[in-house]
């Protein structure tokens, strides 16, 4: 690999304004301006308003006439091995079923009494988001073996604990990281909330994605959790959200929103009291997805008629590895990777989300030893439920995709196991083209 040259491959690159923002990151690194950007969709027209949005952005960046110095080579494929041919990183933002395959993850479950905010980690939206995605996780990881073997795939396709099992397991690669930005952004909000700089703020997290913990969060050597606790004490709505009140209970902040977090435990969606009392957005997710798909109508018209797009960097981790590999700038990210020995307490089959260093010699997890056993007990409750559904895939188990939802605790709290039986069989017959054949059957009860 060149060091200011890397090729750097979107697998899914219609996800357009999930794209500008990546790229509007790499291409703020002066060093990054010469990368080859290789863009890949199945989806025509959204492969082309990405070349759109991503030719906009390097000349807004590097300058239209060249005096902003090198300058990305952008290229468009409709055919995803000529996009990852000798990639040094693979960024993968695919989503299989798009919105139909995600309103059918919220309707039929809603037809049985089950609620859900996002759908798209746990649960039966969980499940059947990863069941329909590991056939292309699966194609994916076979040719990043043929055609660029030494590459880094950084993942962003959700549920993601699942699919970086799934893909370390069904296709051996090494050189796998799952990134999402979740503790980042409580970090930041919770420094805002505190009234302290974000740079000052120093902060340890580990667990699962989505559910990870924050172990500690410190300014000036002082932990900030007293004034957190004060805070919560004195302001009521505050005390309204699922994710202040699992840290009162638990004693550790989890990394993600109230809607996320209020799906991954059988204590709130199946209370009407509680979905009152913390202000939960039941279906919240399909109007996240109308928005996206609002979002990427305006910029593929904005880009037809010639109008400029707004360029807005997003912080995230993707970008500042591949800066890190290809400078040898140390950093650290959290990732998510294969448990391995990370966190003690933790199942070592399952992926868990930990610090990375990250410089030339790539990314490098960090061993966080044994989380509080509160902390813990929930994470296995998640990771066993993460377990069943990539054994199903990996073991052509129908039986399995059954049985995790059984195990899935937002799930079990609404349903009798018959009726979870019921729901899982529907979810067949609705998604059964995308998954593999050997789970598409109907069991019953």
């Amino acid at each position: 690999m060149s060091l200011t040259t890397p090729k750097i491959a979107f697998i899914g690159a219609g996800s357009v304004v999930f794209t500008q923002g990546l790229l509007a990151d790499l291409l703020a690194f002066p060093e990054l301006r010469g990368a080859h950007i290789a863009l890949h969709d199945i989806d025509p027209e959204r492969l082309e308003t990405a070349r759109g949005a991503a030719q906009f952005i390097a000349d807004k960046l590097t300058g239209q006439d060249g005096e902003g110095g090198a300058r990305p080579r952008i290229t468009t494929h409709a055919e995803r091995r000529a996009a990852l041919t000798d990639a040094d990183f693979v960024i993968n933002i695919v989503q299989v079923g798009m919105r139909e395959s995600t309103r059918t993850d919220f309707e039929i479950p809603a037809r049985y009494g089950l609620r859900q905010t996002i759908g798209d980690t746990l649960g039966v939206g969980g499940i059947f988001r990863a069941l329909r995605t590991f056939p292309l996780l699966k194609s994916l990881g076979e040719d990043i073996a043929e055609v660029c073997p030494d590459a880094w795939l950084l993942n962003y396709t959700n549920p993601m604990a699942m699919n970086v099992q799934y893909l370390t397991q069904a296709t051996g690669l090494t050189r796998v990281v799952g990134l999402c930005h979740s503790v980042y952004w409580t970090v930041r909000d919770l420094s805002d909330l505190l009234g302290v700089p974000y740079d000052e703020v120093t902060y340890r997290a580990a667990g699962v994605n989505h559910q990870a913990w924050l172990l500690r969060l410190e300014h000036g050597g002082t932990d900030l959790y007293p004034k957190l606790d004060a805070l919560i004490a004195e302001d009521p709505q505050l005390r309204r959200r699922v994710r202040v009140d699992m840290y009162r209970r638990l004693g550790f902040y989890p990394t993600e929103t109230s809607e996320h977090s209020s799906e991954y435990v059988p204590w709130y969606l199946h209370h009407d009291s509680e979905i009152e009392r913390l202000r939960l957005p039941v279906g919240a997710y399909l109007g996240i997805v109308d928005e996206n798909i609002a979002e990427y109508e305006q910029t593929r018209d904005a880009l037809a008629k010639g109008e400029p797009l707004t360029v807005e960097g997003t912080m995230e981790y993707a970008p500042q590895i591949i800066h890190s590999i290809t400078t040898g700038t140390p950093r650290t990210v959290y990732g998510n990777v294969p448990n391995r020995g990370l966190i003690d307490n933790l199942p070592a089959s399952g992926t868990v989300e930990v610090p990375c260093l990250v410089d030339g010699g790539g990314v490098q997890p960090t061993r966080v030893g044994a989380l509080p056993a509160q902390c813990a007990a929930l994470n296995r409750t998640y990771l066993s439920m993460n377990d069943l559904v990539v054994r199903a895939a990996l073991e052509d188990d129908p039986r399995s995709i059954r049985q995790a939802a059984m195990t899935d605790p937002a799930t079990a709290a609404t349903l009798p196991v018959e009726r979870i039986w019921d729901l899982c069989d529907d979810m067949v017959r609705a998604h059964a083209d995308l998954l593999q054949p050997s789970l598409r059957a109907t069991l019953g009860h």
